[in-house]
């Protein structure tokens, strides 16, 4: 159905996000050992995707995604019998398909992120305003939200089109690489177990096809892992993504609180307390309009410098709350006006 070709799309669409943001919690936490893992992040994400789905057309004739909703890719407008999951495409399907894969949303995000930042030097540019280069870039800036809405357009009209049957692809992308997308038979289920269960019982005494069988084991691992974690990790997703949506602020605060601390209690027994005057203006201790406004940063009431700093420093406690205080928590406020 048009439900599961989307939700395989949009399937590695999360998985980038949160490894981006794995790298930049890693970054920020030792720039010296993991800054090069942010600043060279699409290259290497790039280089891990290409491995991925490498691995997975050709075990599965399918994308990493493909494969989680059960799918396969066959070559289009072939009359012949359909080949089972685990033979893989042919080489130019494969390819095609490889690049398309990998490639474009790789060329895609550069894209976005060199339209972004020229869009910043734009405004603040100090380019003089005849300089060709201005005019070109300006020109790419205009044109570049056209030629984006012709891009997810032409998927939009692919997906109508497949949703109304007019249409064997849900994507152009699949159309290009020479693909359509189908359903895994029991055949397939059958053959992809046994193809997993198999071991080689040759022993190879080859170092490089060790360090290959090595690599293939490893990458096989990764794949297996990514595969069984990824419904566990998308539903961790999307509850962080409910946690920190500014929808929900108010009940994760009324959640998260820490309970109102109790005011503070007025030593009316002390000599030196003093009572609140009614006006929030007037200082406790002289009941006078405050001059030169200070507070305490122990009991966070204001009071005049000159009252503030005498009763300090003889009494060394707040003259309302009776809070230890000393002259270094006096901290002076400035009014809008002044």
């Amino acid at each position: 159905s048009v439900f599961e070709a989307v939700a395989q799309d949009s399937l590695m669409a999360a998985v980038k996000p949160a490894l981006q943001h794995l790298v930049k919690v890693l970054a920020e936490s030792n720039p010296g050992r993991y800054g090069f893992l942010w600043r060279w992040f699409d290259e290497i994400y790039v280089l891990l995707d290409l491995l991925l789905q490498q691995h997975y057309l050709a075990r599965c004739s399918a994308s990493f995604s493909e494969n989680f909703y059960s799918l396969k890719r066959i070559p289009m407008g072939d009359g012949r019998q359909q080949l089972l999951a685990t033979a893989g495409l042919p080489k130019r399907q494969h390819w095609k398909s490889l690049l398309l894969l990998v490639l474009v949303p790789y060329l895609k995000g550069k894209l976005e992120k060199l339209v972004s930042s020229l869009r910043e030097e734009d405004e603040y540019s100090i380019h003089p305003p005849s300089s060709s280069w201005k005019r070109f870039y300006r020109a790419f800036l205009a044109a570049y939200p056209y030629v984006n809405m012709t891009w997810e357009g032409w998927f939009l009209i692919q997906q109508l089109g497949y949703i109304l049957g007019k249409a064997e692809h849900h994507s152009p992308m699949l159309k290009l690489a020479g693909v359509r997308l189908v359903r895994l038979t029991a055949e397939d289920l059958q053959a992809l177990e046994k193809k997993l269960a198999e071991t080689t019982p040759v022993q190879t005494h080859s170092i490089t096809s060790r360090v290959q069988s090595a690599l293939r084991k490893a990458l096989g691992g990764i794949a297996f892992s990514l595969s069984t974690g990824l419904s566990v990790s998308v539903f961790f997703l999307q509850f962080l993504d409910w946690w920190y949506s500014s929808e929900n602020q108010e009940t994760i605060k009324s959640l998260t609180a820490l309970p109102t601390p109790p005011p503070p209690v007025h030593l009316e027994h002390e000599p030196s307390s003093a009572l609140l005057p009614s006006l929030k203006s007037v200082c406790p201790l002289c009941r006078r309009v405050r001059v030169n406004a200070t507070a305490l940063a122990t009991s966070g009431f204001v009071f005049c410098y000159r009252c503030a700093y005498s009763h300090v420093k003889a009494h060394q406690r707040c003259p309302v709350t009776g809070y230890a205080t000393e002259l270094q928590h006096l901290v002076k406020l400035y009014s809008p006006e002044s």
